[in-house]
């Protein structure tokens, strides 16, 4: 949402667009989208769902999101998901649902 807002702001102001920049927090806000459907807005969980947010480093994001793909970490549904995703994609999402390092 907060990504949403600056954009749209900057665009509003006649601001300069980085188009990397912008491709990128675009990227981002699309794959957070598809996280919050299950994990929530802030990724908090709940409902036997668990939280991603701030409970692990980037590294070990993704490495349990590699863990997942591989089937080597039990799941219901994110084996199938996570194999859905570029290693550029987990970085992004590593990045966005990290612990503060």
């Amino acid at each position: 949402m907060k990504i949403r807002i600056a954009l749209c702001a900057l665009f509003l102001s006649g601001g300069v667009v980085n188009a990397p920049a912008f491709a990128q927090a675009t990227d981002t806000a699309l794959l957070i989208g598809g996280c919050q459907g299950c994990h929530g807005v802030s990724g908090q969980g709940g409902h036997g769902i668990p939280s991603i947010k701030a409970t692990h480093s980037r590294d070990e994001f993704a490495a349990l999101m590699r863990a997942f793909s591989a089937n080597e970490r039990p799941g219901t549904i994110m084996g199938r998901i996570s194999r859905g995703y570029t290693p550029e994609q987990i970085a992004l999402l590593a990045a966005h649902y990290a612990r503060p390092q």
